[in-house]
């Protein structure tokens, strides 16, 4: 099982806690028989009805919606995906793009809207998407292309095409990003709930990759969307997307640290039985070295990601750099972890069907999607830059300032 020891740090309350240990249980007994890789549509649709109705999706929507809290607890999120991924990639999937393909919704829809698209996915009847990348934008938001154009009084035309999209041809709705033209670059951009089923919508083609998951390049056609559908106001859609990336980018980390502690289950229990030179694996202090490196990567991981979600539970309006400190940090650490871990499995570390050799497929992809490693360290040093700006600024403000 998991270990959870970190749930004695003082950064958890009581519910999250209560949430983690009622949620490994029921992992343990489901996850295994419901993520039939050889299918991953229907493991993933699978998953997230099941997920539904034992109650875990109450974690990515509202209370106002049937959720567990007021607003989105980022600590709950982590935990879940922390979970989830150290019994199955698939089941963390699942989970986490129920709460990313509708966290834009929590946070800037409508009554109107969150009363249509929230419960159904909550009681995981519905598949929910989020479409922001592009063939030629992914980490530049402001490159994006798709345009929405008015047509009538009440409608938008979406026109384009956007790629990567996870839950791409299995989703009942995606939260579509487009270039509206308020401003020039990211300032002209809004976000709209775009129904599955709308004429001109439709899959271009799937796209596999070395861990496999519904994912899938769409194509705008002349598609209407209501004008209503549109997430906060116009020219909202950066803040939008930036709004919601703030708070999953953290659960990125999440995902990544409950791969790693997977791997260190695994390379312990190896360490432990494998015989070699007259005695255990693990008796070798090259072995003993890389199970430590393993056990600091971790600890350190598990501290960034929970004082980021920590942050943002406790208020604060922004936690970006916190977030992309996490992301960066734990995917990056979940690499070296799971790299050691198929190094002491040795020949069997890459065979096909070993845990370890899945890992090692499954965590290369985190250290892309939400933001690249490299774009994490350029918001990093940009926030680091500002903030020792605004300190210079405020220095001269002082001395020029008559005592």
């Amino acid at each position: 099982m998991i270990d959870l020891d970190h749930l004695a740090w003082p950064l958890f309350a009581d519910a999250q806690r209560r949430f983690a240990s009622e949620l490994c249980p029921w992992a343990a007994s489901n996850v295994a028989g419901l993520a039939d890789h050889a299918d991953v549509d229907g493991a993933c649709r699978k998953l997230v009805r099941a997920l539904g109705e034992a109650g875990w999706l109450d974690a990515v929507v509202p209370a106002a919606y049937g959720g567990l809290a007021a607003n989105l607890d980022v600590r709950t999120l982590c935990l879940a995906r922390e979970i989830l991924a150290w019994h199955d990639s698939l089941a963390d999937f699942a989970f986490a793009m129920q709460g990313l393909g509708t966290g834009s919704i929590s946070l800037f829809g409508s009554e109107g809207v969150k009363s249509r698209y929230l419960p159904p996915v909550r009681e995981g009847r519905h598949i929910a998407a989020f479409a922001l990348t592009e063939p030629e934008a992914g980490s530049d938001v402001s490159a994006l292309a798709m345009t929405a154009t008015p047509d009538g009084p009440a409608h938008v035309r979406l026109d384009g095409r956007k790629s990567w999209i996870s839950n791409g041809g299995i989703a009942d709705h995606y939260v579509v990003f487009a270039r509206t033209g308020e401003a020039p670059g990211a300032r002209g951009l809004s976000a709209f709930v775009v129904d599955a089923d709308t004429p001109g919508l439709s899959v271009e083609a799937r796209i596999a990759i070395i861990a496999p998951h519904p994912l899938a390049t769409l194509r705008f056609d002349a598609c209407r969307v209501p004008l209503d559908r549109r997430l906060g106001g116009p020219g909202d859609g950066f803040k939008v997307a930036m709004a919601t990336l703030d708070i999953f980018r953290s659960t990125v980390g999440a995902a990544a640290l409950g791969l790693a502690r997977r791997a260190q289950h695994e390379a312990v229990d190896r360490a432990a039985t494998r015989r070699l030179f007259g005695g255990a694996l693990g008796d070798l202090q090259m072995t003993q070295g890389a199970l430590a490196d393993s056990a600091v990567d971790i600890d350190a991981a598990a501290l960034l990601v929970y004082r980021a979600a920590w942050t943002k539970d406790g208020g604060a309006p922004r936690v970006t750099r916190e977030s992309a400190m996490a992301k960066l940090f734990a995917t990056e650490m979940a690499q070296r972890v799971i790299d050691r871990a198929v190094q002491i499995f040795g020949g069997d570390g890459v065979r096909a069907g070993v845990k370890v050799e899945a890992l090692y497929r499954e965590i290369r992809a985190l250290r892309i999607y939400e933001g690249a490693s490299e774009v994490q360290k350029v918001i990093i040093a940009r926030d680091v830059l500002r903030a020792a700006q605004a300190g210079a600024s405020e220095l001269a403000t002082r001395a020029h300032v008559p005592q």
